[in-house]
């Protein structure tokens, strides 16, 4: 059986093969709504190199060896399945320069399935529908992560350092430097490996002398605000594990001989609080409760960075969408059941982002010299929350007029369910939009297809 598929993208065919080369061209190409995880830290697609990764079929995680052949830069490469679900696999991507300079590059997958022809008839044409949703969405990532590198390429690359990277957008972050040709470093608690630097915020630990040198200091860590119940434990814990950790990196690159350029921290749109229908910008004051306190006190501990000239970020962040993790994920299965109907009358406002635009905004404030101060990082067209869960579920084909009471919500996750569920935060990106930059998705349908692999052609 054969597969074909062609993606034309606006960069050279240097410039694309050399994307495909690097570690964080793995993760760019999953679908956005798969969990495959690389195993090992090879990325290289020379001749007899392998690439092995984890992901899940069904029920179960399968594992998937490819080795590499055809090495032939920049016009192709091959990789073989060595181990893996089908019978063979090879697969050549061909990179093509185009008339206008630009590269298409084509895929040609040869494959056969298990089973002979009881495979074919009961599994050829769901792979079939598996393999072109593949492709379609590695054709838009590598689409718009081309066109966003080219619009920064006669920038110098930028040396990286990103605190809390393991976390949701921290590893789609840390993939599209890379594949932007970034060098990214990675701060961890644990023992370090290559280009990582070791420190323990908790305790007050870090090494100034490993922080010398980095253009940009990114940190988005913190515990998940909505993994667990806020008892009186956790939301110490909520709060410490915020500005303890922006505190230290802020004093500590405020000392330092050769201090970056620019220092981004993530905050949350939590700073507005529960607000109705009011519209909420930049420049809006914050609100009252726990999570305004949070958020104000995980800014304000930022300030030594500032105070010492450092171009600082708050990126004020929303619901941002991604079907691995996060808020979106725990709506897909009462959603795929039907129960993802209003949560009390609904009327509460949703703002929101795509991941890819999450990613990309912090790539342009910290490419744009102009960008300072706080930005919320959320789409033009908030909706309410009974017209998000319509929506999701007309992406999904299923219905979505159950109302959700309440008291289930409170029952099942306490306070911290009810304020995330039940806040209403209308909040507006302008400076954002001011400083130029282009949303990916503005609106919510077409960001709820793209995450989920339910385009309507």
């Amino acid at each position: 059986m054969e597969y074909n598929h062609s993606t034309k993208v606006v960069t050279n065919v240097e410039e694309t093969f050399a994307w495909h080369e690097r570690k964080g061209a793995f993760r760019r190409l999953m679908p956005p709504w798969e969990t495959a995880e690389q195993v090992g830290e090879s990325s290289s697609l020379e001749n007899g190199s392998r690439l092995t990764f984890k992901f899940p079929m069904g029920p179960i995680k399968m594992k998937w060896v490819a080795e590499h052949s055809g090495y032939n830069p920049p016009h192709a490469f091959e990789d073989t399945m060595v181990r893996g679900p089908f019978k063979t696999w090879h697969h050549v991507h061909s990179f093509v320069e185009t008339k206008d300079g630009t590269c298409r590059v084509d895929d040609h997958v040869e494959y056969t399935l298990p089973m002979g022809v009881l495979g074919r008839i009961f599994g050829g044409a769901s792979i079939k529908r598996r393999l072109t949703r593949m492709f379609r969405a590695r054709e838009i990532r590598l689409t718009k992560d081309a066109k966003r590198y080219k619009d920064f390429a006669h920038m110098d690359r930028k040396r990286i350092l990103i605190a809390g990277s393991s976390g949701l957008i921290g590893r789609q972050l840390i993939a599209f430097f890379d594949t932007a040709d970034h060098e990214v470093w990675r701060l961890v608690r644990g023992t370090p490996g290559k280009n990582q630097i070791q420190w323990k915020p908790s305790e007050g630990e870090i090494n100034p002398q490993d922080l010398e040198g980095f253009d940009a200091v990114i940190h988005l860590g913190g515990a998940g605000i909505g993994d667990k119940r806020w008892t009186k434990k956790r939301m110490e814990l909520l709060r410490e594990s915020r500005t303890q950790s922006t505190e230290l990196l802020a004093k500590t690159i405020a000392q330092l001989e050769k201090k970056p350029e620019v220092f981004i921290v993530s905050s949350a749109i939590g700073f507005y609080g529960n607000r109705g229908d009011e519209e909420l910008t930049e420049e809006s004051p914050r609100g009252e409760g726990f999570l305004p306190d949070i958020c104000d006190a995980w800014e304000q501990s930022a300030q030594p960075a500032r105070d010492a000239g450092i171009r600082t970020i708050h990126c004020r962040t929303s619901l941002v969408l991604d079907a691995t993790g996060g808020a979106l994920k725990k709506m897909l299965l009462p959603a795929q059941l039907g129960a993802g109907g209003p949560i009390g009358w609904g009327k509460q406002w949703y703002s929101w982002m795509a991941m890819d635009d999450q990613v990309y905004a912090i790539d342009h404030v910290m490419m744009t010299k102009e960008c300072d101060g706080v930005y919320n990082f959320s789409s033009p067209t908030p909706v309410r929350q009974k017209i998000f869960a319509k929506i999701l579920g007309k992406v999904l084909w299923r219905p979505s007029f159950i109302p959700v009471p309440t008291f289930g919500i409170w029952f099942l996750l306490g306070k911290m369910g009810v304020t995330l569920a039940t806040d209403s935060s209308k909040v507006l990106p302008n400076r954002l939009v001011e400083s130029g930059y282009e949303f990916q998705y503005a609106t919510l349908e077409p960001a709820l297809r793209d995450a989920l692999g339910k385009w309507n052609d």
